[in-house]
């Protein structure tokens, strides 16, 4: 299998910490992505999702404008290196039952790899196992007929 290098984002879309709920959903909205890596002085601090959003938005009587992002907010994400193998990505996502990881290289934001990225990733893998599979049946049905 290969490393997460090979199929993470690397255009990571971002936000200052200093912003507010809406903000979040503006940018979400124009991206059309369902989440944001937090950054305060380049460093990330957190995780925002179209669900944290959701939940923690709704459930309060504030304007979404009034919502500091870091109420809704989750600084506790995990990461993985560039070269940790898909395998390993995968297993890490699975036991801590997320759907993003961040991508750091010497602490510094390099990528983000989803679940669609894993889905597309094994999807293609399938494919071209599948395909290499035929090939195989196929020249043996040569080779004996």
């Amino acid at each position: 299998m290969g490393h997460v290098r090979d199929i993470m984002i690397r255009a990571v879309a971002t936000i200052e910490h200093d912003k507010t709920a809406k903000d979040v959903a503006l940018l979400l909205a124009e991206k059309n992505i369902s989440s944001l890596v937090v950054v305060k002085n380049g460093e990330p601090i957190g995780l925002v999702t179209e669900r944290d959003l959701a939940r923690k938005v709704s459930t309060t009587d504030k304007k979404s404008s009034e919502v500091p992002l870091s109420e809704i907010m989750s600084p506790n994400f995990r990461w993985v290196e560039p070269m940790t193998s898909i395998e390993d990505a995968v297993q890490k996502m699975l036991n801590k039952n997320i759907r993003r990881l961040l991508v750091l290289e010497n602490g510094k934001l390099v990528g983000i790899i989803t679940e669609t990225d894993l889905a597309k990733y094994l999807r293609s893998k399938l494919l071209i196992d599948g395909a290499l599979e035929d090939t195989t049946a196929l020249n043996r049905k040569v080779v004996k007929g």
